[in-house]
């Protein structure tokens, strides 16, 4: 039943060779929007220093996407039921590159921040939709690879074009920075025009269909354990630095080579585990966070025993690389008629996640320190998976 569902909502007729330039363009899309998401923090002292305003002010300028990201991806499809979805994107993108272009003009830290609001709308509007899109251009057999291309977009992001942006702002300054980070979003908007067909709205939109998603067998314990892996991930991620200094001593020299090995295990977790999440969702469902559990403890056993974080960061970024390709693929399995719905909900499950992982986590290296606030990472990360590999069995896949 699930196969016959989601192909009802699959392409309309694109072969290969048509899908691939939609998908590289949904691809460019992902990387635009997360490259400007996280530039703030990489250019945080410049930025902080120009404004007049504490760091942790301008700290503020991540949350106030996720927040807006959050809303977005619950109820902007909702509030455009009946909108073509590349026309819907192209608006977002242009918007995206708006806020980009204010705060490279921003005189202060208020403006920026309302910028920022802005961006969030769009990142969490085209998180919400990438899904149902990719489902429109290719069967639902190959809808893990074609989510594999698109999240591509996230690692890379992450790997290159967040540091290639830290270090254009060291020489051409951070404004500048963020004006080439909006033409880069201008040209998305265009790509989207010229290499999408028009997407009509999937069925099951709107706030109604959003609580009847919510209803459907297993949907709500598959959201909280996505909280879970992607809060537990966060909680130890978004203090990595201080981490990998206290515990395992790294200096200055050392820390760097040690994210970049995140960002390769990142890019390749990317696209081994979606090729593999068509036909292997179950148990990868379970593997990974698993795996990104066991890196967490592997952090904290390496003020024992130092090369054992090597190949912890490594794991660790391979498998949540490929942590959203699975997510996607199960809500696919789980609401096949409702994907649209089902895709905002996790969209706004992973922003939610990014938010009190990252508060929570802040709260317990304060309290209780970086070795048990990894530990406890661990613990929410391993019960994630093992509820959400559980959903998927209920929901007879």
């Amino acid at each position: 039943m699930t196969n016959t569902s989601t192909t009802s909502t699959a392409a309309s007729g694109l072969s290969p060779r048509a899908a691939r330039p939609a998908l590289l363009t949904m691809f460019l899309g992902s990387f635009t929007l997360v490259t400007a998401e996280f530039l703030p923090p990489g250019v945080l002292t410049a930025l902080a220093t120009d404004l007049g305003v504490p760091e942790g002010v301008v700290g503020l300028s991540v949350s106030a996407t996720a927040l807006t990201a959050l809303v977005a991806a619950l109820g902007l499809g909702s509030l455009f039921p009946r909108m073509d979805r590349r026309t819907l994107l192209i608006v977002l993108t242009i918007g995206a590159a708006v806020s980009n272009v204010v705060v490279a003009l921003a005189p202060n830290i208020a403006l920026l921040l309302i910028a920022r609001l802005l961006l969030g709308l769009a990142v969490g509007g085209y998180w919400s939709m990438a899904l149902v899109i990719a489902a429109k251009l290719v069967p639902a057999e190959r809808l893990g690879k074609a989510m594999m291309i698109v999240n591509a977009g996230t690692t890379v992001a992450t790997v290159a074009g967040v540091p290639l942006g830290v270090l254009l702002s060291t020489y051409a300054g951070w404004r500048t920075t963020f004006l080439i980070a909006a033409a880069l979003t201008a040209a998305t908007a265009v790509a989207v025009r010229l290499m999408l067909p028009p997407i009509a709205p999937s069925k099951g939109i709107g706030f109604a269909a959003l609580g009847a998603a919510l209803r459907a067998p297993s949907v709500t314990p598959g959201l909280v354990s996505v909280v879970a892996v992607v809060g537990g991930h966060f909680a130890g991620y978004t203090y990595i630095r201080p981490a990998l200094a206290e515990l395992l001593g790294a200096g200055p020299a050392v820390i760097p080579v040690l994210l970049a090995l995140f960002g390769v295990g990142g890019l390749l977790g990317n696209f081994v585990l979606g090729a593999l999440a068509d036909r292997h969702l179950g148990a990868l469902l379970w593997a990974v966070p698993t795996a990104i559990g066991l890196s967490l403890v592997a952090i904290i056993a390496s003020t024992a025993f130092a090369p054992l974080a090597y190949l912890a960061v490594v794991v660790w970024g391979a498998a949540f690389g490929g942590i959203l390709n699975l997510v996607q693929v199960w809500v696919s399995r789980v609401l096949p008629d409702r994907m649209e719905a089902g895709s905002g909900l996790v969209v706004g499950g992973f922003q939610l996640a990014i938010i009190l992982g990252s508060a929570i986590g802040g709260r317990g290296v304060d309290s209780i320190g970086l070795a048990p606030t990894y530990a406890l990472g661990a613990v929410a990360v391993v019960l994630g998976g093992v509820l959400i590999r559980r959903s998927l069995t209920r929901a007879g896949h």
